[in-house]
């Protein structure tokens, strides 16, 4: 899912789901940690932004992180998002259907709300912001609401192989992201230390770097298109609340997607990931299938012992996952800028790695302990009251 637009209220689900559900709150909580992983390094130094490694850092443990994560999880956390995002939403059709509610104006209202959202978070905290994105392919998905599953499968793999041509043309034409490596890294010096500075001097990076944001959304909005699809895709079929009676295909997705997706990940870290358009070729062509064997293995795994143990820690995280990926860039900016503790460039991707993990679990704690008292998240709630155009009840044993 993104980074929230669902509800998911206990009332509107259906008997007998509710466990299943909560396994879709684990896991889009797991994806909340993916994404941190992935996003952290731009807080951390202003030279991820120009697509070269900070030379301060150069050390071979230092790439062999940045190789890791690029491997394992850039283009793939988003993804992962992307198709809960698409998975939610047949959720909230059937939710609107079963009250007899006019669900488009509604979801274009929610839309409008996650846009500011979304550009308030690229100004102030984050320029690499998902949610401006998700906003306005939302008004797509809502357009395509009534196709049929066959035709957003077909429609997802076209975009996403559509992607891949474009950038496997350019890639035999010679096309090279950094043109410069001098004037790179003398831009990625620049902007480190514009992010050591003042909260004026952090909103100006911010700003100045947005034009080569939305660049990149040029591959990444279409990429998640196709996940938003496939996860409409798969809520039509009730593919995550019947993991026993789709056990064969998720297994078949692993027997593919591991594969396919790790060798395509080796080539994407190897290229130097995003700055290499033959690694982003294959990127764009094998993250999919690696995404989707991650959420393959860990909806089984959640069928488990073990599994619910983890579920029930995790979900409440998922639940407010808004709140907790804007919460996510506040942290970084106190850690990373001159707003706070200003260790942009000073930290080694080790430590980044690191600090994302300890900033995932004090968000997991509490978030256990905030959805203990209240029904969402306080931005789930904000964006609920928008949608809604009415304060709805926040206290978890209120009404709604």
């Amino acid at each position: 899912m993104n980074p929230s637009i669902e509800d998911p209220t206990v009332e509107n689900r259906a008997p007998g789901t509710l466990s299943r559900i909560v396994d879709v709150d684990a896991l889009r909580a797991v994806a909340l940690l993916f994404i941190l992983i992935v996003n952290i390094a731009y807080f951390a130094s202003g030279y991820s932004f120009q697509l070269i490694p900070d030379p301060t850092h150069d050390s071979w443990s230092d790439h062999s992180v940045r190789f890791l994560v690029e491997m394992f999880l850039a283009m793939k956390a988003y993804l992962l998002f992307s198709f809960l995002f698409g998975y939610s939403f047949t959720l909230q059709l059937d939710s609107a259907a079963r009250r007899g509610v006019d669900f488009a104006p509604r979801f274009r209202r929610r839309l409008a709300g996650l846009f500011v959202l979304g550009i308030l978070h690229a100004v102030l905290l984050f320029q690499g912001d998902i949610l401006t994105t998700y906003a306005l392919l939302g008004l797509v998905l809502l357009a395509m609401r009534r196709v049929s599953v066959g035709t957003a499968l077909r429609t997802a793999v076209l975009v996403t192989c559509g992607i891949g041509f474009v950038l496997a043309l350019a890639a035999t034409a010679g096309t090279q992201l950094v043109t410069d490596p001098a004037t790179a890294l003398a831009a990625g010096q620049r902007s480190t230390e514009a992010l050591q500075g003042g909260l004026g001097s952090v909103i100006a990076e911010h700003v100045r770097q947005l034009p080569a944001m939305f660049g990149a959304l040029l591959v990444q909005g279409p990429l998640a298109l196709s996940a938003f699809l496939f996860g409409y895709a798969a809520g039509r079929r009730r593919l995550l609340t019947n993991v026993a009676g789709n056990r064969q295909l998720l297994r078949r997705v692993q027997q593919v997607g591991y594969p396919v997706g790790l060798a395509g990940g080796v080539i994407f870290a190897s290229g130097g990931g995003t700055a290499n358009l033959t690694g982003l070729t294959a990127g764009v062509l094998t993250a999919p299938l690696l995404a989707a064997a991650y959420a393959a293995s860990l909806l089984q795994f959640f069928q488990t012992d073990r599994g619910r143990r983890v579920v029930a820690v995790l979900a409440p995280a998922g639940r407010m996952s808004l709140s907790n990926y804007l919460g996510q860039s506040l942290l970084c900016v106190l850690v990373f800028t001159g707003v706070g503790l200003g260790l942009a460039g000073t930290v080694a991707p080790l430590g980044v790695v690191l600090i994302a993990v300890a900033i995932y679990g004090v968000q997991v704690a509490l978030s256990a302990v905030w959805m203990a008292r209240f029904r969402y998240g306080p931005m789930e709630w904000l964006l609920r009251a928008w949608t809604e155009q009415r304060w709805p009840r926040l206290r978890a044993g209120d009404p709604a």
